[in-house]
């Protein structure tokens, strides 16, 4: 099922949750909404289930306005971060629910409705926890569960706010490939929820990105990451290094120091902010050279083929704290270079991004 959001803004108070947004959700997309802690996701998937009224703004459902139409008539499957399970129901009760309290004239038989949710349980691979009650489950187990009750009255959508937000990260891992997944087999349209950057570039096949109840960016996770349109999207995307500073002919002076860059789009004396990836920062232990930003190595991290490299710059800190940088490199560079904490090094870039300084730009 298609959706489409025009015009919809929201007020709580005196706050703005969402601004004059519009987006289109093709039919059988898995796409996540993506942002920082109130920037209004959560609020945009309310509203487009019915559970929150718009102030202003159109909801349409497969070309239909269900714009004053309620969560039933939407036909919406939604589930919670926090499960929202019956603890007083069995498994199998939990998922039949929405079956029974149906219209009688609407209700399936007994027969259809143990039918469809021996389906479900098979679908969700929990069938030999039928008779359980929620509190005997894991929590990925529960969150399986609510997702086979949001599938159980046939949704034309399926909404997940913040699904494996309350689990463990193994867990989290694993269930979103069983996500994506099971989304590969039903094809049903879905939205979800998330503020975990990973979480969203591993599962979805669109990101819409949101910040302060506007849409940001909107792309495939791809895309996203490695073509940021905007310097907040740059700074929340991944993990990134940054650096503020005045533009200098073919250098972008920082205090004392600079970087080479090969942006075109920039002007000589502008102030701009910077951005660029571990994997794409150089590590230089020639410290008296003049291109580079001096720091010092603080811990070394990680195992295996790639080592991570947290350093600490050596200049004077901005609004009064210390500014961390981090280097990703393969551990056999690591080790022909002789790196150590507390060496002085010089950082340089070999892809820096641009964007004009503007208060609010960065990621929090």
């Amino acid at each position: 099922m298609s959706i489409e959001v025009r015009g919809v803004s929201k007020t709580f108070g005196t706050f703005k949750a969402l601004d004059n947004v519009s987006l289109n959700f093709p039919d059988g997309e898995l796409v996540a909404l993506l942002g920082p802690s109130g920037c209004g996701k959560t609020t945009l998937l309310r509203v487009i289930a019915g559970l929150e009224h718009a102030d202003s703004g159109r909801i349409i459902l497969d070309g239909d306005d269900a714009t004053d139409k309620d969560v039933r008539q939407r036909r919406v499957g939604f589930v919670f971060q926090h499960y929202a399970l019956f603890r007083h129901m069995t498994v199998f009760e939990n998922i039949a629910f929405g079956l029974r309290v149906r219209p009688r004239r609407k209700r399936p038989s007994e027969k259809e409705i143990r039918a469809k949710v021996e389906r479900l349980l098979d679908l969700v691979q929990l069938s030999w926890v039928a008779n359980r009650f929620p509190s005997q489950l894991s929590g990925g187990q529960r969150q399986r569960i609510a997702l086979a009750r949001a599938l159980a009255v046939e949704p034309r959508v399926l909404l997940l706010d913040e699904p494996f937000g309350a689990l463990d990260a193994k867990v989290r891992k694993e269930l979103r490939r069983w996500l994506r997944a099971l989304h590969d087999e039903l094809h049903i349209s879905s939205i979800f929820v998330t503020h975990d950057q990973e979480e969203a570039l591993e599962v979805s096949d669109r990101i819409v990105l949101v910040n302060k109840g506007r849409i940001e960016q909107i792309g495939k996770p791809k895309e996203i990451y490695e073509e940021p349109a905007t310097a907040f999207a740059y700074g929340f995307i991944g993990p990134v290094n940054e650096f503020h500073g005045r533009i200098e002919g073919d250098y972008l002076r920082i205090g004392n120091e600079r970087l080479r860059h090969h942006a075109e789009h920039v002007k000589d004396g502008q102030q701009v902010v910077a951005f660029v990836r571990p994997h794409e920062t150089e590590i230089v232990t020639d410290a008296v050279s003049d291109d580079g930003i001096t720091a010092s190595i603080n811990r070394i991290l990680g195992s295996g083929a790639v080592a991570r490299v947290e350093l600490v710059a050596n200049g004077e800190a901005r609004k009064g704290r210390k500014e961390f940088f981090e280097v990703e490199l393969p551990e056999t560079q690591k080790a022909s270079l002789g790196l150590s904490p507390g060496q002085s090094v010089k950082l340089r870039s070999r892809r820096l991004s641009i964007f004009p300084e503007q208060n609010g730009t960065s990621a929090p």
